[in-house]
This record gives C-alpha cells, sequence and structure tokens, in this order.
C-alpha cells in the first residue's frame, strides 16, 4: 500500500502496543494543527481511580504534545470519554490541574465500555501552533 503524505505531516509514535496493531500514530502534526489520538492509563494503572487514571493519561498527551513541538498550553479542545459517569468530577479535577488557565473547549461523554475492561476515562486532545 502506498500512502502519500503531506510535507507538513508528521506522525507521532509513543510506541504504545496497539500503534501497530490498529495502525494510528499517538498524534499527527500537519502544519499548526495537532491531534492526539485517545488516550487511556498504560498498564499498571489497573487498580487506579478515575483521577489517577487522567492525570496519567494527560501526562501521555503532554510528551506526544511535546513530541510534535507543542504543549498543553496550546490544546484548544479536549474530548473526554468516561465509563461511569459517577467518575466526573475526579476527572474533571484531573483536567483543570493541566488545563486551568488554559480552558480548553472540551466535552465529557459516557460510554459502555473501552479497550480493557479496567479503563475508566480516555482523553483526546487538539493543539493549534502558532503560525511559524
Amino acid at each position: 500500500m502506498t500512502t502519500n503524505l503531506s510535507a507538513d505531516r508528521r506522525n507521532i509514535s509513543s510506541g504504545g502496543a496497539y500503534e501497530s496493531v490498529f495502525g494510528y500514530s499517538r498524534a499527527v502534526r500537519a502544519g499548526t494543527d495537532v491531534h492526539v489520538s485517545g488516550t487511556c492509563a498504560p498498564a499498571g494503572h489497573e487498580q487506579s481511580d478515575a483521577y489517577t487514571q487522567t492525570r496519567a493519561a494527560l501526562a501521555i498527551i503532554e510528551k506526544a504534545l511535546a513530541d510534535a513541538g507543542a504543549g498543553l498550553e496550546q490544546v484548544v479542545r479536549t474530548v473526554v470519554y468516561v465509563r461511569d459517569i459517577s467518575d466526573a468530577d475526579a476527572v474533571a479535577r484531573g483536567h483543570v490541574e493541566s488545563f486551568d488557565a488554559v480552558r480548553p473547549a472540551s466535552t465529557l461523554v459516557q460510554v459502555t465500555s473501552m479497550l480493557k475492561p479496567w479503563h475508566k476515562v480516555e482523553i483526546e486532545a487538539y493543539a493549534k501552533l502558532d503560525p511559524q
């Protein structure tokens, strides 16, 4: 299969196990836009609460943004998925600790399941860089 990617597109990999299985990138930078894939807490967080899983997912997102030349301060939108809506306050606490002054547009949605049964939260992020 031949893929023609534009010159201003860069795929960022975190080395996660599912990137090659599903054929996706942790993040994609295309020009001044950075799109970070849905991100959950990694293995080792099986017993963690929703707040801790949120902070772990956001740390992975922050690393992906940095690898793309961006930071949390450039995030303009997040989409947050939770398995249990009663975790919304804990997830919100983790979110506001990362984005307090940034205050990106955000959506919170309850879903019935996630990839792993212990995942409580998954977060997508979209950042906009200043033109060079």
